[in-house]
């Protein structure tokens, strides 16, 4: 909605807002470019018009939504999944991604992935091997041994301290 009053104040027509995406009929001015810059970034929003930042803005938030905001991940392993969703050879992406962000696209996953089990951990409602399923780790074990190299602590121990602080708040 931001994006579209913004377009409307400048006299810009767009064919198509998408989420991350907007296609602006006709030419743009670079004076409009700016104005429209300024303005989007004031209401926390980035303008990306270069191709690299794009596609690594499409690349995050395929992964994003699929890992935090579907109840299922992709059937497909990622690198199929990105391809067939972005329609561009997964080691153009990958490289690409790593050019630009210095990390690769498995740590930003497994990263995600992490993140989710925190938080899938502190709802309590399922349970490790429930979550490991879930997030299609090939085990338990796998799942552990990621989230530790990743956070420093056993799943297990960081759900005990986080129900600890939580039921400190609790008593104050």
């Amino acid at each position: 909605m931001v994006v579209q009053d913004e377009l409307k104040k400048l006299g810009l027509q767009s064919a198509e807002v998408d989420l991350g995406m907007v296609e602006i009929l006709g030419e743009m001015t670079a004076q409009k470019r700016e104005l429209l810059k300024g303005n989007l970034l004031r209401s926390g929003l980035e303008l990306l018009d270069d191709k690299k930042s794009i596609l690594i803005e499409r690349i995050k938030n395929l992964i994003v939504e699929s890992i935090h905001h579907s109840d299922r991940l992709p059937k497909l392993n990622f690198s199929d999944y990105l391809s067939e969703k972005l329609k561009y050879d997964y080691t153009y992406l990958s490289n690409i991604f790593s050019e630009v962000k210095g990390t690769t696209i498995q740590q930003f996953i497994i990263i995600n992935k992490i993140e989710r089990v925190k938080e899938l951990l502190l709802y309590d409602e399922l349970n490790l091997t429930e979550i490991a399923f879930k997030l299609h780790y090939s085990s338990v074990a796998h799942l552990s041994n990621q989230f530790k190299k990743v956070t420093g602590l056993s799943p297990s121990f960081f759900k005990k301290l986080k129900q600890k602080r939580s039921g400190n708040l609790e008593n104050i």
